[in-house]
C-alpha cells in the first residue's frame, strides 16, 4: 500500500491514513497478515488471520470496497475456503472490519476439536504452492 507521505492529493492521503488506521486496529487485536503474490510477484490480496479459543477469524482485503471477513471453527483445514462458516460479511473495508471486531471474543480456554497431533492453528496458502502454518495465539 502507498503511505500517506507518498500521496500528493489530500483526499488520497486521507484515504490511505484511514486504511492504515483500520489495519492497525486489526494488528492491535492480534491479526497476523500474509500477502499472497502472483507469479510476477504482485500482491494479489491481503489476508489477516487470528486464531483464538475455538475459532479462527479471517479478513481478506481484495480492494478497499471488496473485503470479506469470516469466522470459522479452529479445526477448518482450508481457511480461505472453509466448509463450516459461523459468521461472514462482505463489503467496504471499514464496515466489514467494524462488524468483525464487534463479534464477541472467544475465551482462550474454550475447548475446541483438535486434529491429530494436538497442534492448534491453520495452514494458509502461499506463493508458488507453498503454505505457511499460523499457530493459534495463546
Amino acid at each position: 500500500m502507498t503511505s500517506p507521505s507518498e500521496l500528493s492529493g489530500t483526499d488520497e492521503a486521507a484515504e490511505a491514513r484511514q486504511v492504515e488506521e483500520i489495519l492497525g486496529r486489526l494488528i492491535e487485536h492480534g491479526y497476523r497478515f500474509v500477502h499472497p503474490r502472483d507469479d510476477s510477484g504482485e500482491i494479489m490480496t491481503i489476508v489477516g488471520v487470528r486464531a483464538h479459543g475455538a475459532v479462527v477469524d479471517v479478513v481478506r482485503l481484495d480492494a478497499e470496497d471488496a473485503v470479506n471477513a469470516t469466522r470459522m471453527p479452529v479445526d477448518e483445514a482450508d481457511i480461505l475456503a472453509p466448509r463450516t462458516v459461523l459468521w461472514s460479511r462482505d463489503g467496504a473495508l471499514a464496515e466489514v472490519v467494524d462488524a468483525l471486531l464487534a463479534l464477541p471474543e472467544v475465551p482462550d480456554g474454550t475447548s475446541a476439536p483438535r486434529r491429530s497431533g494436538g497442534a492448534r492453528g491453520c495452514w494458509v496458502p502461499g506463493t508458488r504452492g507453498r503454505a505457511k502454518w499460523l499457530a493459534a495465539t495463546p
